[in-house]
Formats: structure tokens, C-alpha cells, sequence
């Protein structure tokens, strides 16, 4: 049973279970080659402490990519979702969905404008989505519910985790001004033309390439946001059948130099293979503190008649 699944059936009245697909898959099993299986029930507890096995991507949550604008990467960022403690009116109770993961969001962007009154809208979710977690709370991959589990991807949490502490100091952001969203938005209802590489190039904090047929180069600028004399270095993860370069591969910014840096990425099929998207990143690294990543996602297409955006 998925997480929306038990949701529904728990709140029915009516004792109730709740295990994954893989776990039925196992009781199923056992109670075919039992002669006499045995089932124990216990009294209901809560498991805290060093054996959750968290965060998890929830089989409900929303999914990548955007069938509208591809070269857009969704999901941004997943936040705690799942049977998350809200006050009602007398009460208490056990809440779900994005209704819960967005006020999550919604309040560290608060934190972070009153840490950074001057940060735009663009910087603060920068902040969020390049100092996300990957890793849950053993080290290992975040896992997403599907069937079967997998490690999850850009399409299923975007830059990752949120981790309000490390957002509050990025070092790096990447800025847009309104000027850049209303050029965006003009390019989607067809009020200007040539518009094909603006959508590849729109300064967000993730790369998405949803048709390389050969070589595709984009175009970011970071923003320092930390110390001054601080130096970073490119750290590339190439998805899987693309090869993936920055430049420059190092960037200082000095005392007395300007407080941005444009840098551009180059991506070029390894192979000639009709396929689905693979992921990547890109990192800034000043060797101790900061870790600015954004999430990357490539597909390689041959023909345009056989792509799917969804």
C-alpha cells in the first residue's frame, strides 16, 4: 500500500496495516508457503530516533517533468508532507500533501527575508534550492515510493531536501530580477520571437535540456552572497550518455571585483540513443563551507516525432 493509499484507508473507522508494496509482496509469501502462519499484533507505537529511515519522497508527491515548459526542471524542492501535526479548531490532527510541505517552505522563506531583508524572491529561493539535502539521515540517498523504491531523482524532489540552516548561508545564489520573469512569461503566449534558447537560459538554480540532439551550451550567473576573497571550484556530476563541461571551472571573487560571475555549461551526447532523461549536477565548492549545488537533467532525442514531454 503507497502513502495516499493508507491515508484513505486508516481514516476509514476500521483496524488497519500499513506496509509497502515490497513488504506485501513478502507477507504474500509467507502466508502461501506457511502451513500455519502466524500473525502478531501489537499495541500501536511511534518510532522516533536513529531507526527512521527519513526523508522519503512520498508515492503522492508531485512529479517532474513540466509537460508544458520541459526546459523548466520540476518539482524545486520537497519539505515534510506526510502525517504532519496541524491544529484545527479544538483539536489536533494528522495531516498530508502539499498543504503541509508548503507552509514548511513558506516559513523558512520567511526566516530567510528576515535574516536577508534585501535578498529578492529569486536569491531566497536560490538559497533553498541549491543548499538542499540529497542524502537522508544514515548518509544514504533519499529514497522516492514507487514501485518498485528507487533513489530519487530531480523529478521527484528537485534540488533535494530542505535544510533551513544551510539556506540561511548560501554563499552563492542565482538572481532574476521581474524584468527576466515577464520576458519568460511573454515567450509562453507567444508576445515575442526567438524565444527558444531564453527558457534554457533563464538564471534559475537547475539545468533542464529536454531535446539534445547534439551540443546545447547555457548560460548562469551566480551571485556572491558570502565572504569576499572567497574562491569556488566546479564540481560536475555528467548524466548518464552526456558529457558535461563548465567555464570558467573556477571562479575568485576578489576585493574590489564585481560581486557576480557568468559562467556557461556545455553538454554533448556520449551516444546516438533515442531515451528518457538522466541527471546530473553542478556544484560550487569553496573547499569548506559552502556546497552550492543545482540539480541537472538531459535527454538525448534523435527525431522530434518520437520525443514525449511527459
Amino acid at each position: 500500500m503507497n502513502s495516499l493509499d493508507s491515508l484513505t484507508a486508516c481514516k476509514a473507522g476500521m483496524p488497519c496495516v500499513v506496509v509497502d508494496y515490497e513488504i506485501a509482496q513478502k507477507i504474500a509469501s509467507y502466508w502461501e508457503n506457511t502451513e500455519n502462519p502466524i500473525v502478531k499484533v501489537s499495541p500501536t507505537m511511534t518510532v522516533v530516533g536513529d531507526g527512521v529511515l527519513s526523508p522519503r519522497v512520498a508515492s503522492f508527491s508531485s512529479r517532474g517533468p513540466s509537460p508544458l515548459y520541459p526546459g523548466i526542471l520540476k518539482p524545486d524542492i520537497t519539505a515534510p508532507g506526510v502525517s504532519i501535526l496541524a491544529a484545527v479548531r479544538g483539536s489536533y490532527v494528522l495531516f498530508s500533501g502539499t498543504s503541509m510541505a508548503c507552509p514548511h517552505v513558506s516559513a523558512v522563506t520567511a526566516l530567510l527575508k528576515s535574516i536577508h531583508p534585501d535578498w529578492s524572491p529569486a536569491m531566497i529561493k536560490s538559497a533553498i534550492v541549491t543548499t538542499a539535502s540529497v542524502t537522508d539521515g544514515f548518509g544514504a540517498p533519499i529514497e522516492a515510493e514507487t514501485v518498485p523504491r528507487k533513489v530519487a531523482d530531480p523529478f521527484d524532489f528537485g534540488g533535494g531536501h530542505i535544510d533551513p540552516d544551510r539556506a540561511s548561508d548560501p554563499g552563492l545564489v542565482y538572481n532574476m530580477d521581474a524584468r527576466e520573469y515577464n520576458k519568460f512569461f511573454n515567450c509562453t503566449i507567444g508576445l515575442l520571437h526567438g524565444c527558444e534558447s531564453y527558457q534554457l537560459n533563464l538564471n534559475l538554480p537547475s539545468i533542464a535540456i529536454p531535446d539534445l540532439k547534439d551540443h546545447v551550451t547555457v548560460q548562469r550567473t551566480i551571485t556572491n552572497v558570502g565572504a569576499v576573497g572567497t574562491t569556488y571550484h566546479a564540481v560536475l556530476e555528467a548524466p548518464a550518455g552526456v558529457v558535461m563541461s563548465v567555464e570558467p571551472s573556477m571562479i575568485t571573487f576578489a576585493k574590489g571585483s564585481s560581486t557576480s560571475m557568468t559562467f556557461r555549461v556545455s553538454f554533448t551526447t556520449r551516444r546516438r540513443v533515442q531515451g528518457g532523461f538522466t541527471f546530473g549536477s553542478l556544484t560550487w565548492s569553496d573547499g569548506n563551507t559552502h556546497s552550492v549545488r543545482i540539480p541537472v537533467a538531459v535527454r538525448t532525442v534523435i527525431q522530434d516525432f518520437v520525443a514525449d514531454t511527459s
